[in-house]
Parts: C-alpha cells; structure tokens; sequence
C-alpha cells in the first residue's frame, strides 16, 4: 500500500490551524493544513513519500499555495520544492531544533515579497547593428572576411568576430538593465539576477520589496514602459514568494538529527 507523507511549501509564524482547501501538489485534492510547534507551523498538504513528479503543474501548485498564505499572512518563509517529510512529528522535531533560525528569518522577511522584471529587447537587428558601429574592431574583422579566400583562415575571423559580438552583447545587456534598475533602487532593499533565456533578452531581475506597494511599483513599470516603447517590452510580475532571497534547505535524513 502506498504510503503518504507531508509535502511542505512554507513556513509561517501562527498559533492557529489554518485550511487553504483541495489545493495541493499532486492533483489528488489534497487539503492544504498546518502543523505546527510553539506558534510556528509549517504549510503541508498529504502526498505520496515514494512517488513525486517534476513537472510544470506541480511547480505551479506549489509556488500557488504560498501565494494563497501570503494573502493572509505578513511573513511568509518558501520552502524549496519537492521536500516531503514522512510523519507529522518529524515536521514538529525539525521546528523545536531550528525555531530560532526561522523566528528570526520570519522577523527579518517581515512584509518582503519579491518583484521579477523581465526585459526583452524588441528588434535585435537594430542591437547588433548598434554594436557592429560602437566597435571598429569588429568592423575591421568583418572587412578582412570579406577579403578573405582562405576558407580556414576566413571561419577563424568568423568565429573571432563571433566572440566579441557575444561579448559586447552581455556589456550591453548589462548596461541595459543597470538604467531599469536604477528605475527601482529607491523601492527595494536588493535584487538579484536570474539565467536569461535568450539573445533578446536583457534582463531576468528579481527585486525584493515591501508588500502592498501595487501602486508605486505599477507607476514605475509604466513610465519605463513608456520611456522604452520603441525599444524594449517588459514582464512585470508582483507580488511573488521570496525564492530568490532565502533558500531554506531541509534534508530528510536530518529530520530527527
């Protein structure tokens, strides 16, 4: 018989159960509860111990729940996905070890969310063109390819001239997100930057912020949106959980350590 045990999402500080409903990883219908030691409680849900499943749909499910906790409650700790526990007490014994450790985390991320801004380039065309013209000796390169016959010697200045292209576009991504940072420096208390997926875009930044600033944080996007429309589109996403700003390892074989 398969056997269940608690998928964990979050940390919060309450002295009360809380019940988010059939919300849980998995697709099973699991309710969303508490356990909890001495006002502090881990968010779980049921979920088979031998069996989990990395897909997109679980990491959704996991990073919505923390979302609905964070309706609700002002600190809230993220848990790293796919980290079950095999019993309740386990989950209560690992509370009493760390409790100061997560007390204090708790206090420290008090009203932190996290803001992710996402910048893409809209004509990569007119970015290359702009760096073949900032850079004569790209454009020196490119001359001697030009002349060249000899087919190694021509794929060696093809793969040089490569190089710098690559190069200069990550001065140019840099310099790019360094001004939409600046746009933000006197909202946030840090940011962080995160793998970008492609050539066109310059910039994958989470921020970290005070919550229930919609307002502040919608009017700046929008003058940036505007300052760049020609150039750049923007994925604005807030609030989010804190994934980017603390990292809480749990290791099952310390469980009861």
């Amino acid at each position: 018989m398969q056997r269940d045990g608690k998928y964990i999402y979050c940390i919060i500080a309450t002295e009360y159960d809380i019940n988010l409903g059939p919300i849980g990883v998995g697709g099973r219908g699991d309710l969303v509860t508490t356990i909890g030691f001495d006002g502090l409680c881990m968010v779980v849900s049921d979920h088979p111990l031998s069996r989990f499943v990395v897909n997109p749909e679980n990491m959704l499910a996991h990073q919505k729940v923390i979302e609905a906790v964070m309706k609700e409650f002002r600190s809230v700790l993220p848990i790293r996905f796919g980290t079950i526990a095999a019993t309740p007490d386990e989950i209560r014994n690992l509370l009493n070890r760390r409790y100061s450790e997560f007390k204090e985390l708790l206090r420290q991320f008090e009203n932190k969310v996290e803001l992710n801004v996402r910048g893409i380039w809209k004509n990569m065309g007119v970015i290359y063109k702009e760096i073949d013209k900032e850079h004569i000796e790209l454009q020196n390169i490119r001359a001697e390819i030009d002349k060249l016959d000899d087919k190694e010697r021509k794929n060696q200045k093809i793969t040089e001239a490569g190089n710098i292209v690559e190069h200069v576009l990550i001065e140019k991504k840099e310099a790019q997100a360094e001004k939409i940072i600046e746009a933000f420096r006197k909202s946030i208390f840090e940011y962080k930057h995160n793998r970008i997926s492609r050539d066109a875009m310059f910039m994958n930044t989470a921020f970290l912020v005070n919550s229930g600033r919609e307002v502040e944080f919608d009017n700046i996007m929008t003058d940036l949106g505007q300052k760049y429309q020609d150039d750049c589109d923007f994925v604005y996403t807030f609030p989010l959980p804190i994934f980017n700003f603390i990292d809480l390892k749990i290791f099952p074989e310390k469980w009861e350590q």
